[in-house]
């Protein structure tokens, strides 16, 4: 049953890649983790043509945050949706590894656990999810929580 959860999810169409303005670096399951995008996108009626995670540091985000969201501030995560109304997503998403590092040392988690809420974030954001309002912040925050909790119990499934 869980096999045939990420089976699914291969069939549905478009792909993820992860590219890297930074040194790369390894996580694990990564395959299981693009395929898990793939199912929360399925799950929120979006069809996929192609999301880019961009991995890059502190000041290339903040060089895109003041340039195209008018922003001087760090952040982890900038997602953009390029694709044309009512077609399959495209997007690109821009997360800073150094970012996703101080905010998993500042909350005493595991970079890889962070970095996987930070990657469901982004998914979330291209699903319709915002984060500006306090009420949306609370949404958007138990959507990460279930997305990360849902996943690990798929990995443990399948070992």
């Amino acid at each position: 049953m869980v096999y045939e959860f990420l089976n699914m999810a291969k069939a549905n169409g478009g792909d993820i890649y992860f590219h890297f303005l930074t040194r790369p670096f390894f996580f694990p399951k990564r395959n299981d983790l693009k395929y898990y995008v793939k199912l929360i996108l399925r799950d929120s009626g979006k069809s996929l043509d192609t999301i880019n995670y961009i991995f890059c540091s502190d000041d290339y985000l903040l060089k895109l945050n003041k340039t195209h969201l008018k922003h001087n501030t760090l952040t982890d995560i900038i997602t953009f949706e390029l694709s044309p109304k009512n077609a399959p997503l495209i997007a690109d998403i821009f997360i800073s590894v150094e970012r996703v590092k101080y905010n998993a040392t500042s909350f005493g988690i595991p970079f890889t656990e962070e970095l996987r809420r930070v990657i469901f974030h982004g998914a979330l954001h291209l699903c319709g999810f915002k984060d500006k309002k306090p009420a949306d912040i609370i949404k958007m925050r138990r959507a990460e929580e279930y997305h990360l909790k849902r996943f690990m119990f798929h990995v443990k499934q399948t070992g």
